[in-house]
């Protein structure tokens, strides 16, 4: 069986790294660089990198900025936003990116999908796919960053993306994104029963514990968060330790392993009984302050 993957989401909006709350609000982080040469360090094992100004502004992210970024990236990355044709997915590839992610594009033009994964391979794409729960009960896709309802059904979407052959669907929840709630965990359930190809969930992750659930409860095949690692200390080895001691078989590179360390209630870790946190064991040849 496949190890379980926890990626990061980076949003950009004017050229800016940005936390995005509810699909309305967005508050700036810095510059791209910073915060995906943190992430790519510290054990995640993958990155979408999403350029969220892309599509209004009728272009792709800047391949000069992502020839930059992914000469720090040292994990799969795969980029998203303003992507209408093969020849906007070979200026991404040729500029660094392993894989592109399609939204609104793959909605208008739904034969895009296959056009991709005829060209580049069926790993190439990934169909990203912003869902909200409306007033009658059923989860629906949005496009143009969740702003666009296109009436159809996700589970349906799902079904026909995959048999147009999209290699992985970004599943993203518009209602939970920035709440701090946890994934939703019907949505998830919905599509992961409906597509046999790998679901990668994101949207409302506040505390690691969160992690698991969208795995053990909704049955995704990676999980994946944004806003929480941005302003916590090794937060992506932290989310993994999580993981495995909720069982879940994970991958773990870095030498901060905090192997058989305890966590409180959101997951973050807790000291012992008369402990220097100065002098912390924090894995095999590496010691530090959290």
């Amino acid at each position: 069986m496949l190890k379980k993957r926890l990626v990061a989401c980076l949003l950009i909006r004017d050229g800016l790294i940005v936390q995005s709350i509810g699909y309305k609000k967005y508050l700036p982080i810095g510059h791209p660089k910073f915060p995906l040469e943190f992430v790519a360090r510290w054990d995640v094992d993958e990155i979408i990198l999403l350029d969220m100004s892309a599509s209004s502004e009728g272009r792709i992210l800047d391949p000069k900025l992502l020839e930059v970024l992914s000469k720090s990236c040292f994990v799969p990355l795969t980029v998203g936003g303003g992507i209408k044709s093969v020849s906007d997915v070979r200026r991404i590839i040729r500029a660094g990116a392993d894989k592109v992610s399609i939204n609104t594009s793959a909605i208008d033009n739904p034969k895009i999908i296959t056009e991709i994964a005829d060209t580049f391979g069926s790993q190439c794409a990934v169909v990203s796919m912003d869902c909200r729960l409306d007033n009658d009960g059923i989860h629906r896709v949005y496009a143009n960053s969740g702003n666009v309802p296109t009436g159809l059904d996700a589970s349906d979407w799902g079904r026909r993306v995959e048999d147009l052959g999209a290699g992985e669907i970004f599943l993203n929840s518009i209602d939970r994104d920035g709440s701090k709630k946890g994934y939703d965990i019907s949505l998830i359930k919905k599509i992961t029963e409906s597509v046999s190809i790998p679901v990668i969930v994101c949207g409302g992750v506040g505390k690691f514990s969160h992690f698991s659930a969208g795995i053990t409860e909704g049955g995704a095949s990676a999980v994946a968060a944004g806003n929480i690692f941005h302003y916590i200390e090794h937060s992506t080895i932290v989310a993994k330790m999580n993981l495995l001691q909720s069982g879940i078989d994970i991958r773990v590179d870095s030498d901060a392993t905090y192997k058989g360390r305890k966590f409180d209630e959101s997951g973050r870790l807790m000291m012992m009984s008369g402990e220097d946190l100065s002098s912390v064991e924090l894995g095999k040849g590496f010691r530090g302050i959290l």
